[in-house]
C-alpha cells in the first residue's frame, strides 16, 4: 500500500502540485493600482499580463488596466528596451497616466533586461513619471512582488525634506479595500493624519457611475508617496509583503517603523491600536472600546461551537498567521498550518504561536501546496478550511466546510467589500465560520432523520 504520512509528502522538492501562491508579477500590479492615476505595465509577453489582469478582475469583479512591452521572438533574443521604451512613448500619448508601474516576468529577466537604464533612456514626458520593481515569477510569490513594488515606490518616490508633516505612514499588506478602508477608518477615530500607500480602495471597488474612468479617484497621490519621507513612523502591517518598503524607508528618509501583523482577530487589533494609541500619545475611542465589547461577547456566545474543533488554513504568510492566532483564540485547533510563500520565518512565527499555546503535533509549512495538504487531511480529518477557492476541491472531496477568505475567492461575490480585519472584520469571521459549522451541522442532523425514517 501507498504510504502517503505527512512525513512522506513533506519530503517532495521537485514538483508542486497547486500550489498555495501565484506569480510575483499579480503582486506587483494590484500594489501598482494603489497609485493614484498609475498604470501598471507588464515588462514581457502579452499572455503573462493577460493572465494577470484577469485574475485580479475575477477576484474583485472589476476590470484591472494594465499595459504591456509584448515581447516577441525578437525582443526574447535581443532583449525588450526597443519594447518598453516604445510602450512609454504610447502609453503616455495614449492613456495619459500620471505615473508608470512597470514589473518585470520570467522573460525579461531571464534575458537581464536593465530596467532602470533604459528607463532613464526613454522619452518620459515632463511632469510624468515612471517606476520599476524586479519581480521574476520563478521566486518568491505574489507577495513577494506586492513587497518589491512597494519598495520600488518608496526608491523612486520617498524624499526627507527636513520639514516633519506629522503623520503616520501605513502600508498594509497585500489585502482587500475593505481591510484598507477598515484601518483607514481606526485610524481617522483616532485622530491620526496618515498616508496609506498603496491604496486600492475606491480602485478595485470602485463605485458604478454608468461612464468607464480608466483612473478612479481612489489610490494614493503620488505626491502622498514622497511626502511618505518626512513621517514619523511607519508601521508595516505584515512581515512578508510590509517591511521590506519600511525597511527602504528607515534607509533612504531616516523614518522610523514598527511591523506588526495584519490586524485579523482581537489580538492583532489590540496590539495595532495600541502602537498607534502609544505613537500618539492618544487614548484609545469609545467607540472602537465598544466594538472590542461586542467582539469579546460574540466570543462567549459562540465558544460551545469552536472548541476543540480542528481547522486547516492555507493562504498568504501574513493572512495566515493571523488566521492561527485568531483560530486559537477562540479554542480552535489550527491542526495544519500552510502557505505557498518561501520563508523559513513563517514556520518560526507559527511554530512560536503554537509552543505559547500549548498545542502539539500541529503541522506547519512554507512552500506548501494544496495536494500536500489534501494528503494530511486524508490521514487525520479537520473540522473546518480557511482557504481560497482553490481548497474547494479539498472541501468537496473530503465534505468539509470552507470558509472562504484570502487570495484569489473567484466563484463567491462581494467578499472584497466586507472587511476581515479589525474588531468588525473578526466579527465578520465569526459569523462566516459559525454558520458553516451549523450548516453541516444541520445537514448531519438530517441524514440521521432520514435513516431512521428509512
Amino acid at each position: 500500500m501507498l504510504d502517503l504520512t505527512p512525513k512522506k509528502i513533506t519530503s517532495r522538492k521537485g514538483l508542486r502540485i497547486n500550489p498555495a501562491k501565484t506569480c510575483q508579477p499579480i503582486g506587483a500590479m494590484y500594489a501598482a493600482l494603489g497609485i493614484y492615476k498609475c498604470l501598471p505595465h507588464s515588462h514581457g509577453s502579452q499572455g503573462c499580463c493577460s493572465y494577470h489582469r484577469m485574475q485580479l478582475t475575477r477576484h474583485f469583479k472589476d476590470p484591472v488596466m494594465a499595459s504591456t512591452s509584448s515581447f516577441t521572438e525578437g525582443a526574447s533574443v535581443f532583449g525588450g528596451g526597443a519594447n518598453l521604451k516604445t510602450a512609454i512613448k504610447n502609453v503616455f500619448t495614449i492613456y495619459n497616466p500620471d505615473i508608470m508601474a512597470v514589473h518585470t516576468t520570467c522573460l525579461s529577466e531571464t534575458i537581464g533586461d536593465d530596467l532602470g537604464t533604459i528607463i532613464a533612456q526613454a522619452d518620459v514626458p515632463e511632469g510624468k513619471r515612471v517606476i520599476h520593481a524586479s519581480t521574476p515569477s520563478y521566486v518568491g510569490s505574489h507577495i513577494t512582488g506586492f513587497s518589491n513594488m512597494v519598495k520600488g515606490m518608496v526608491q523612486y518616490l520617498a524624499e526627507n525634506s527636513g520639514l516633519a508633516n506629522g503623520k503616520i505612514n501605513v502600508i498594509p499588506g497585500f489585502v482587500s479595500p475593505a481591510e484598507m478602508r477598515e484601518i483607514k477608518r481606526i485610524l481617522t477615530l483616532m485622530g491620526i493624519e496618515y498616508i496609506m500607500f498603496p491604496d486600492t480602495s475606491g480602485v478595485v471597488d470602485a463605485p458604478m457611475t454608468g461612464e468607464h474612468d480608466m483612473y478612479p479617484e481612489g489610490g494614493t497621490r503620488v505626491e502622498d508617496i514622497i511626502d511618505t519621507g518626512n513621517s514619523d513612523l511607519t508601521v508595516a502591517l505584515g512581515s512578508f509583503a510590509s517591511e521590506d518598503g519600511a525597511v527602504e524607508l528607515e534607509k533612504k528618509c531616516k523614518v522610523p517603523f514598527k511591523t506588526l501583523e495584519i490586524p485579523i482577530g482581537i489580538e492583532a487589533t489590540d496590539r495595532l491600536i495600541s502602537a498607534l494609541a502609544k505613537a500618539v500619545h492618544r487614548e484609545v475611542p469609545g467607540v472602537l472600546e465598544e466594538e472590542r465589547g461586542q467582539l469579546v461577547d460574540i466570543m462567549l456566545d459562540s465558544h460551545s461551537y469552536f472548541y476543540g474543533k480542528k481547522v486547516a488554513i492555507s493562504g498568504d504568510p501574513d493572512m495566515v498567521t493571523g488566521l492561527t492566532e485568531f483560530v486559537m483564540s477562540l479554542g480552535m485547533i489550527p491542526q495544519y498550518v500552510l502557505t505557498g510563500t518561501p520563508g523559513k520565518a513563517f514556520e518560526k512565527r507559527i511554530n512560536r504561536m503554537l509552543e505559547g499555546a500549548g498545542m502539539e503535533g500541529c503541522v506547519v509549512k512554507s512552500s506548501g501546496d494544496l495536494f500536500e495538504l489534501h494528503q494530511w487531511i486524508k490521514n487525520e480529518p479537520v473540522d473546518l478550511l480557511l482557504g481560497n477557492s482553490h481548497a474547494k476541491y479539498i472541501a468537496r472531496a473530503e465534505d468539509i466546510p470552507l470558509v472562504r477568505v484570502g487570495f484569489p475567492i473567484l466563484d463567491r461575490y462581494v467578499h472584497h467589500y466586507l472587511p476581515t480585519a479589525g474588531y468588525r472584520g473578526a466579527m465578520r469571521l465569526i459569523e462566516m465560520m459559525t454558520n458553516a459549522l451549523l450548516e453541516r451541522q444541520d445537514r448531519d442532523c438530517a441524514d440521521e432523520d432520514l435513516e431512521l425514517v428509512m
